[in-house]
């Protein structure tokens, strides 16, 4: 993998990781330096950005297009980066003023 995804620059997602991907929780460390190290590739690959060249290039690409399921370590990490950055996470909050419970337009 040594000329495959290679890029000058580390990957980092601030809006969704602002602490990083190994603080966060939902990575094991090697999963992390995997996206760092290669995340920037992944997602040029992904968009259109950049033509593969090596052959594992062209396995990746293939993944993202669903025309392959997710057999390396690089596929399988950037499909699951990709599944937890695209969900829409729900925040339940509990709040309320008490002295207005009981002051509502229920009345008969």
């Amino acid at each position: 993998m040594a000329d495959s995804f290679s890029v000058t620059r580390r990957f980092f997602d601030d809006k969704n990781y602002p602490r990083g991907f190994s603080r966060h929780g939902d990575y094991t460390i090697r999963e992390s330096q995997a996206l760092e190290q290669f995340g920037q590739a992944c997602l040029a690959l992904e968009n259109g950005e950049r033509e593969p060249v090596t052959e594992e290039e062209k396995e990746f690409v293939k993944v993202m297009t669903g025309n392959k399921v997710p057999e390396t370590f690089l596929e399988k990490v950037w499909v699951k980066y990709r599944t937890l950055t695209s969900k829409t996470k729900r925040i339940y909050t509990l709040s309320g003023d008490v002295s207005d419970a009981g002051n509502g337009d229920d009345t008969e």
